[in-house]
């Protein structure tokens, strides 16, 4: 059978994908922040860069509504 791994080794794996895990969504937000001009060079919230985000989805989605009338 498997050999299963030491509780240390458990421990390592779940502390490198938690590491991984937080990277992938830093570098998501610092994305967000780099193509949503009213974020760019401001040290914004988590909270902040979402709510913004969603304002200028929304802003872009009546722009191209309209332009498509």
């Amino acid at each position: 059978s498997k050999d299963l791994l030491s509780e240390d080794e458990k421990r390592l794996n779940h502390i490198a994908s938690e590491q991984k895990r937080r990277n992938t969504i830093r570098s998501g937000f610092k994305e967000l922040t780099e193509i949503i001009p009213t974020l760019k060079n401001i040290n914004n919230s988590k909270s902040t860069i979402l709510f913004k985000a969603v304002e200028y989805i929304k802003h872009l989605d009546r722009r191209n509504r309209g332009l498509r009338e």
